[in-house]
């Protein structure tokens, strides 16, 4: 498959766990590692060749438009889908779909996640399925302590370990056109329009390779450890 060109980009949520730092930005700009969340984003988008940005923007959207503008758009054609908080992650994608993009196959993903992931790779895989939606899934990294028992005695304890059997939603995907006939005009995608997809076959699933990391910033708890994994995926020394 030819490299994808066109990327949607989720960063209207106010970020409520992470106040005071969403305070007076969306959660998309906390910085990370010395820079906002959505700058690794476009500099990864960048990195694999993607050429038009679609960012979803809602809450205190001027400091992503201002901060885009200030960086030239990172050599970008960027174009800005506003949406209300209550359209919610589906009905912000179905708005910047219907209204800026054109291409067949395209990412689609939210403006908190932070990856090395091979886009070329998921691309080929996302074309081979035949699927309307690719999602990426990444092996579950618990965030307790695991107690292993043997009959009623503890043998050990495996501290927050990585669950291989267990596969979490990345919030990272590859979207086919047809997708727009799923996605409602407000509501959360994993609950309107997945459901919808998985029913009829349609939604597949890559597997991040061992090389591949994935992480995302949901509360400030999350910002050293999204800071550790920048640093394992060698974006930051």
């Amino acid at each position: 498959m030819d490299n994808l060109k066109t990327a949607v980009i989720l960063a209207g949520g106010a970020g409520l766990r992470m106040m005071p730092l969403t305070a007076d930005k969306p959660k998309a700009m906390v910085e990370v590692g010395g820079k906002p969340v959505i700058c690794w984003v476009f500099e990864w988008l960048k990195q694999h060749g993607i050429e038009n940005v679609v960012v979803c923007v809602a809450y205190k959207k001027e400091a992503i438009i201002d901060y885009l503008a200030k960086n030239g758009n990172f050599g970008l054609n960027v174009s800005f889908s506003e949406h209300t908080m209550e359209h919610e992650t589906g009905g912000g994608f179905r708005l910047a779909i219907s209204r800026f993009v054109k291409d067949d196959d395209f990412l689609a993903m939210n403006g908190d996640e932070l990856t090395n992931l091979d886009m070329r790779r998921m691309a080929d895989i996302h074309s081979r399925n035949g699927g309307v939606v690719t999602v990426a899934v990444s092996p579950m990294r618990s965030p307790f302590g695991l107690v292993e028992l043997y009959e009623d005695n503890i043998i050990g304890f495996r501290e927050k370990p990585i669950l291989y059997d267990k596969l979490v939603n990345s919030g990272i995907y590859i979207f086919n056109r047809r997708v727009i006939d799923f996605l409602p005009e407000k509501g959360p995608i994993e609950r309107t329009a997945f459901p919808k997809l998985a029913e009829h076959g349609l939604l597949k699933a890559y597997k991040l390779g061992s090389s591949e990391r994935w992480t995302t910033v949901n509360s400030i708890k999350d910002l050293e450890k999204a800071a550790e994994e920048l640093k394992l995926m060698g974006k930051i020394a």
